[in-house]
């Protein structure tokens, strides 16, 4: 069951706005466990303790949402509570409503739709009672510290509130307001200006997205660039303002971004580095301590919680963390016990190292890895070859199965220089190993020899590497025949090879052919598919070549023909055609709609019109003749006869031809001519020539040609080529 549908979440939440709140109340609660961020689930659920009248549980939801849902709307519903709660507390709850409008607005006043809020704030303030002309001096410096802070907001309403401030002070000063507002007229324009660029990316994100774990979805990875792009440009400071006021704006962004990609891990990474990397870093602790909470499965947020904790000295904080990560991954723990092994090592000593690899080692979790990594810290390290030894000789007799083992310990001795024991390392592993297990052991060994050994062990171990091999193999004899392929593997190094790409392509392809053309059977059809071989034509990157000889075919018995008519939106005319199709062939002339469709059906596979139109374009067309009104024959070509009166018609040079408008002079006329005369010699080939409507009219027409067919029955092939010249005169 999937418990972040977010279709299913929608039904619940539509289903309990039609309930009871008693009802109601544990399919929010099921809803928030999944969804924490949701500010319109936070909304409606908040909406119906309030319609039922409970304030004590309308306050403790706002206690539980507030500080994580930064959504105007939500804190909107909060205020409209707060002043219907103090309305009738005179003074008292008058000055609880102010507080109220103050910690809303230190939280979403930067929000871009925060400007109806500003202007509520501003009316609140204004209505206040003042008694005395002490309170009246208080209350409008109050307005006037507002509107100021207002102003600076690049919110949707900036202008509005910026014309309410030159009326507010223009009706208490107009001498003291001349100054105030030629200081914050240059403010104001920067705010304004800002609004404009930063609503250019807030309109990019989608604001009703439940959040999610990530799941590499289109729309996923849009909203989540989106975002980034906003967090950056208010990283920017493009408004130049202070940097606490700039601090706050991106601290904003960033908890209103976790509200949505409030499972993604790089979120949380970058907001906590972001704090850090200010200064602030207790608030970097609290991002992090906030991050594993939101997703426990995360092993890279705690290593970077972790390390932030080394980074700052806060030694035993981090080694909790460690302690939590291996108690919370038990079965799975072989990172874990490496990296809590380096790090005793950085903050403790070899000592504690040491001990800690000694308890790990006896747990049934423990891997191999856990050997190879304390043996590589004892010799790169503490610079001691036999503690390293002595490791890699204890895991060998646990881990003598695992290949991975074998081939780290076979570095290991590389490294000193100890030929002999390398070999009988690989000697005893291979004498142990299954011959499907070994095959990286062999590789190794051959290139040890290669490396190390004389030619006379580089061919033997290359031979006995054949042998036990080919045991796997479907055709031993082919296995074991030396081939070119093998010399360029024995005399490579590095990314340097002994012959060109090309002829490295082509010993791969046919190394592997030999090792997988084991049936008769499948032989004809592998060398059929690739008649091109040594060509060059075969990709350089022979790993993607297949890795079995059984190739896995498709049911032909079961495979349907393809028929347009079971698509949705298929329909066709009385003429068999589909109606687009139809409305093409109105547009033609009679003689040429004649032609098309009088054509033979075709069955089976379509002509390749490209081929078909070059043909056509490259035949010399015969000459008709035109009738005049008196009935003389009059010699024209018969493409003009296709075209029909006043329609576009098709020259012999495969260009159209349109007859003239009334009122175009001669001599524009006669330059088209020789325009077109100029596009003929300049033209080499006729697949180079633009293709002409008709002609693409007809080539999507032809391609259409089997769908009329299939719908009125098999007609019987033509016995000539439905091309010919012969029977393109009769059908013009």
């Amino acid at each position: 069951m999937d418990i972040y549908n977010v279709e299913a979440a929608e039904i619940l939440a539509n289903e309990a706005q039609l309930l009871p709140i008693a009802e109601a109340a544990p399919i929010y609660e099921k809803l928030l466990a999944t969804f924490p961020t949701a500010a319109k689930y936070w909304k409606q659920y908040v909406e119906a303790y309030i319609a039922a009248k409970d304030d004590e549980a309308t306050k403790q939801i706002f206690s539980r949402c507030l500080l994580s849902c930064l959504q105007i709307n939500l804190w909107r519903c909060y205020i409209n509570f707060i002043r219907r709660v103090n309305d009738k507390r005179g003074s008292e709850g008058l000055e609880e409503t102010k507080k109220a409008f103050d910690f809303m607005l230190n939280y979403v006043g930067n929000d871009v739709a925060s400007g109806p809020v500003w202007m509520d704030y501003i009316a609140f303030l204004k209505s206040m009672p003042s008694m005395t002309p002490q309170e009246e001096s208080h209350r409008m410096t109050t307005v006037r510290k507002v509107y100021q802070k207002a102003i600076l907001v690049p919110t949707n309403h900036v202008e509005q509130l910026w014309k309410d401030y030159e009326n507010f002070e223009n009706s208490v000063s107009r001498t003291l307001a001349k100054g105030l507002l030629s200081e914050y007229q240059p403010k104001f324009n920067s705010a304004k200006a800002v609004y404009r660029e930063r609503k250019k990316y807030i309109d990019d994100i989608d604001w009703n997205m439940l959040a999610v774990p990530p799941i590499g979805s289109y729309k996923e990875e849009q909203q989540c660039m989106a975002w980034k792009r906003l967090l950056a440009f208010e990283k920017g400071n493009p408004q130049r303002i202070d940097a606490t006021t700039a601090n706050r704006r991106v601290t904003f962004t960033y908890e209103q971004c976790l509200m949505y990609l409030y499972h993604h891990p790089d979120i949380w990474y970058d907001y906590a580095t972001w704090h850090a990397k200010n200064g602030s870093m207790d608030s970097a602790i609290k991002i992090f301590q906030r991050a594993v909470k939101a997703l426990p499965d995360s092993e890279v947020l705690k290593y970077a919680f972790a390390e932030l904790e080394e980074s700052r000295g806060a030694i035993q904080p981090a080694k909790a963390i460690y302690d939590s990560l291996i108690a919370e991954n038990v079965g799975k723990t072989s990172l874990a016990h490496i990296q809590y092994i380096r790090f005793l090592r950085r903050t403790e000593g070899i000592e504690a190292a040491r001990k800690y690899f000694l308890d790990a080692r006896k747990l049934p979790s423990c891997t191999y890895h856990v050997y190879v990594a304390y043996a590589t810290m004892a010799f790169c390290l503490d610079k001691d070859a036999k503690v390293a030894q002595s490791v890699f000789e204890a895991g060998l007799k646990r881990f003598m199965h695992e290949p991975g083992y074998i081939l780290e310990y076979a570095d290991f001795l590389c490294r000193l220089n100890d030929d002999r024991n390398v070999r009988a390392l690989f000697e005893r592993a291979l004498s142990l190993l299954p011959p499907e297990e070994s095959i990286e052991v062999w590789k190794r060994f051959a290139q040890f020899e290669q490396t190390y050994g004389d030619l006379s062990s580089m061919l033997k171990v290359e031979q006995r590497r054949k042998e036990a091999l080919s045991r796997t193999s479907e055709d031993a004899l082919s296995a074991l025949e030396n081939t070119l392929y093998d010399v360029v593997s024995r005399y490579s190094y590095m990314d340097l090879w002994p012959c060109s790409t090309k002829e490295l392509d082509y010993l791969s392809r046919h190394e592997w052919l030999a090792k997988n053309i084991a049936n008769r059977g499948e032989k004809s059809v592998v060398l059929s598919s690739g008649a091109t071989l040594g060509t060059g034509q075969v990709g350089s990157n022979t790993k993607s070549l297949p890795q079995s000889s059984k190739v896995v075919r498709p049911e032909i018995s079961r495979m349907v023909i393809y028929d347009p008519r079971q698509m949705k939106d298929f329909s066709t005319t009385s003429s068999g055609y589909t109606k687009e199709i139809d409305e093409i062939l109105k547009r033609l002339s009679p003689q040429m709609m004649s032609f098309i469709t009088n054509l033979p059906a075709i069955e089976g596979p379509s002509p390749d019109m490209d081929i078909v139109l070059s043909v056509l374009l490259q035949s010399t067309l015969p000459v008709g003749h035109n009738v005049d009104k008196s009935g003389l024959q009059v010699p024209g070509p018969a493409t003009s006869d296709l075209s029909g009166p006043g329609k576009s018609g098709l020259n012999q040079n495969g260009s159209v031809h349109r007859p003239p408008r009334d009122g175009q002079s001669t001599k524009r006329k006669n330059s088209e001519r020789a325009r077109g005369q100029e596009e003929d010699d300049t033209t080499t080939t006729v697949q180079s020539r633009a293709m002409p409507r008709d002609i693409f009219r007809l080539r999507q027409i032809q391609r259409s040609r089997g769908l009329g067919s299939s719908q009125s029955g098999s007609a019987a092939p033509s016995s000539g080529s439905v091309f010919s010249g012969d029977q393109s005169a009769s059908s013009g």
